[in-house]
């Protein structure tokens, strides 16, 4: 087992960036992202459905970066919760210049057990979800010429795991839409790209997979470690800064992983 590589320092990759991240409350990929990106210069507003859970999320954030940022409440499986969210944030900021739709459901259950209500909130969280909030940040960001959005997929988009056939179906589907939108918001000077991570272990992840399987999945790592949820918030940076200026519609696989 390696052990994991000093935190980095920042470069102010997203100097004057205004940057919106959705289900960014907790200790996950989102909370991390968000905190990358004001490392490296951007104004972030957090985003999450649990209200308290992202009042805290905020007090932490500052606490840890000296900056408190906006918290918007809002459930992506909502069309009018998304709407509102980019309205404020526009309302507030003056614009969204990169738009990093981390929100996702996952669980772990065979189809064969699983009810329709069980697919359903996974697609609807973690495809829906994407859906609604690329389509909101397009049509701001067509306004005001241009932008970009960073989706969080899965290399599970790719890969078989089992028990995992609504979230992989709903991860593929966000790749899918990466790529096709990616052409369609090219036009207006918009980028559309996404990460698919492995394995970042973080507490939410512990609560959907047991630890026997994450000791698998770690196992298939080169490293013989999770990624820790920075790393992946580092390639995030990435996709919303100008050093990928040239890329669009691109899936980025972080991890370690062999295929």
């Amino acid at each position: 087992m390696t052990t994991t590589p000093p935190y980095p320092a920042s470069h102010g990759l997203l100097s004057g960036k205004r940057v919106l991240v959705t289900a960014s409350a907790g200790a996950g990929i989102g909370f991390a992202t968000a905190k990358r990106c004001v490392e490296e210069g951007a104004t972030v507003v957090l985003s999450d459905v649990h209200e308290r859970r992202l009042r805290e999320a905020v007090d932490e954030f500052e606490n840890q970066t000296g900056q408190r940022p906006l918290g918007v409440p809002c459930d992506v499986t909502a069309t009018d919760e998304v709407d509102r969210l980019f309205e404020t944030v526009v309302a507030e900021l003056g614009g969204i210049d990169v738009a990093v739709n981390n929100a996702g459901l996952g669980g772990t259950k065979n189809l064969v057990d699983m009810n329709d209500d069980e697919w359903d909130v996974v697609l609807d969280v973690t495809l829906n979800g994407t859906m609604r909030c690329t389509r909101a940040a397009i049509r701001h960001m067509t306004e005001q010429g241009g932008g970009v959005i960073v989706n969080n997929a899965s290399v599970l988009g790719w890969r078989a795991q089992e028990g995992q056939s609504h979230y992989a179906a709903a991860k593929a589907g966000v790749m899918a839409l990466t790529r096709c939108v990616a052409i369609e918001a090219a036009p207006h000077n918009i980028r559309v790209n996404a990460v698919a991570p492995s394995l970042a272990v973080h507490p939410f992840l512990t609560k959907v997979m047991s630890q026997d399987v994450l000791d698998d999945l770690v196992q298939l790592e080169a490293f013989k470690r999770s990624a820790e949820p920075w790393e992946v918030s580092n390639v995030i940076v990435f996709l919303a800064s100008d050093y990928s200026s040239y890329m669009t519609g691109e899936i980025v696989s972080v991890s370690s992983q062999h295929p």
